[in-house]
């Protein structure tokens, strides 16, 4: 697999393979005639004839039947059915009952739970007319979570609420789904809970997960479950009589890359570093660590183990971040013995600003892999700041966009340090920033108050030095990587009370170190001074 981010060719040399993967997805499931009045008084009509007795009542005995179904169809086929409290996590007590025989297919556990869904009202007035409309609020009604084992997908979940309009989710996993295809079985994988932490060849793994994009079949395998599980409250027959379809959409997808490195100690010490030297650079919030049991090996096995090895407790320390960015969010953490994995959480696909139907899902999935490629980069080059010669003194310099003559960057005001950073902890933003953005970041600042026409001014000035560029046909702005790495570069100079650049390259030094990397490290030091020891450290490898 060919580097698509600057942090993956970076650290090129200490990896054994790499490989990205859709990992979670969930798609919404709805029948649109029920979503209308006209729709449910019609089916109504169908299931029993007239609807002369619909009422709210009339709707709730459907639950009634979905309910009494479910458990004596559990009870006949001895499946476990268990009760679970409102927010309660139930992918755990799933793994535990999971079938061990590799041939079955079908449910093998159903859970209910308590959740919020709209409901359908039911007014009659006393000349006999019917008023069906939406109630204003949700109301927490049982949902049934049907655990099954599907042929290509593997454990699969619909969660579907008993009540009318019987909306639903569809939970896949796209790890399960690489697990199944033919060419998985010549490549020799070790797969730890949701990730193949161990591989002999991460480029064909690469291959196969691509083709999820194109050979997922996601309605297929949606049209062979729901309408199942649907027959809890109607039978075959009555989906046919009252013309019952489903539809189908993506609403939440997770995306990885996954780095796997030669050694287990070196991927520690490289991701600890990454997070010591970004963290308050990149302004984030959360970090969270687990603590294991185990320390990373200096050493590792050449050969891969047995694919299907799971570990249900975690061994070694897991250390989490998370960036959020309203419905979407991107993370970095360890996974397992020598597994650095980075994700691209989208909660709602409508954040995307892309139709959201299953045919689009190759332009989801290509969206996704622009804001990973984004993220990873601009980590890196947080991580790894340079700054070239002079730079810093033709930041106070004025500069021109257009016929607009703009002032210069003056890095010794406090104000103009604060905006430097807020663009830096904006440049991982997906999609880009407005001045909205910026403004919003910065009225903390400034006792509550800053105008989004003053941050459009100061990102013109950014602008103008080649930090900040805009985003195509848009009103959003990114950083470009000359600006992320010298806004990082100079914060650290200054924050740090190092020399300015000039007394740098302005020596003997000029031409050996020029472009020269400014690590941004606890270890502080007088560039100047320790030029022989900066070489010897070699911090840009």
């Amino acid at each position: 697999m060919e580097a698509i981010d600057s942090l993956t060719e970076h650290y090129q040399p200490l990896l054994e393979g790499t490989y990205d993967c859709i990992d979670r997805i969930v798609l919404n499931a709805y029948c649109p005639m029920l979503l209308v009045p006209g729709g449910v008084r019609n089916w109504y009509r169908k299931m029993n004839g007239d609807d002369k007795d619909l009422s709210d009542a009339a709707l709730m005995r459907y639950a009634g039947r979905f309910s009494k179904r479910v458990q004596q169809f559990c009870k006949k086929k001895n499946i476990p059915f268990v009760r679970f409290n409102c927010g309660e996590r139930k992918h755990i007590e799933a793994e535990a009952l999971k079938p061990e025989d590799p041939g079955f297919h079908g449910i093998f556990a159903i859970f209910v739970s308590r959740a919020p869904s709209l409901l359908w009202q039911v007014k009659q007035f006393e000349s006999g007319s019917i008023d069906i409309r939406r109630k204003k609020k949700t109301s927490l009604v049982n949902h049934y979570y049907f655990h099954i084992m599907d042929k290509k997908w593997g454990h699969i979940t619909v969660r579907m609420c008993a009540h009318p309009p019987f909306s639903c989710n569809v939970i896949l996993n796209g790890h399960e789904w690489v697990e199944r295809q033919k060419d998985y079985a010549s490549i020799e994988v070790t797969k730890e809970g949701n990730c193949f932490t161990s591989y002999s060849n991460g480029e064909k793994l690469s291959q196969i997960a691509d083709t999820l994009k194109h050979k997922g079949q996601f309605e297929q395998v949606c049209q062979r479950w729901v309408y199942s599980c649907l027959w809890f409250v109607m039978d075959k027959n009555q989906q046919q009589e009252t013309g019952i379809q489903y539809k189908f959409s993506i609403y939440q997808i997770e995306y990885s890359r996954n780095l796997l490195f030669k050694r287990g100690r070196q991927m520690d010490d490289v991701y600890q570093k990454i997070i010591d030297l970004t963290r308050g650079r990149l302004s984030i919030k959360r970090l969270k660590t687990i603590f294991g049991k185990k320390n990373r090996p200096y050493k590792h096995k050449s050969t891969a183990p047995a694919p299907e090895v799971r570990i249900e407790t975690p061994d070694y320390n897991l250390t989490i971040f998370k960036i959020h960015f309203g419905r979407l969010t991107v993370k970095l953490y360890d996974k397992g013995e020598r597994t650095l994995r980075a994700e691209v959480v989208v909660h709602n696909t409508k954040d995307l600003k892309c139709k959201r139907s299953i045919g689009s899902f190759s332009e989801i999935v290509e969206k996704l892999e622009t804001i990973m490629g984004s993220f990873l980069s601009n980590m890196d080059y947080a991580h790894i700041a340079s700054i070239d010669d002079e730079t810093f003194e033709k930041m106070t310099m004025p500069t021109k966009t257009g016929s607009n003559r703009l002032a210069g960057i003056d890095f010794s005001k406090k104000e103009t340090k604060l905006i430097a950073l807020a663009l830096l902890g904006l440049s991982v933003k997906p999609g880009g920033f407005a001045s909205k953005d910026l403004s919003e970041v910065l009225a903390p600042m400034f006792d509550g108050v800053y105008s989004s026409r003053k941050a459009s001014y100061q990102i013109k000035k950014f602008r103008g030095k080649g930090l900040v560029s805009k985003v195509s046909g848009s009103i959003k702005y990114v950083l470009t990587r000359h600006g992320v790495k010298t806004i990082a570069a100079i914060l650290q100079m200054l924050n740090n009370n190092l020399p300015m650049v000039s007394s740098v390259v302005n020596t003997k030094w000029k031409d050996q170190y020029k472009e020269q990397l400014l690590e941004i490290d606890d270890v502080m030091f007088a560039i100047h001074a320790q030029c022989q020891h900066f070489k010897k450290l070699n911090l840009a490898a």
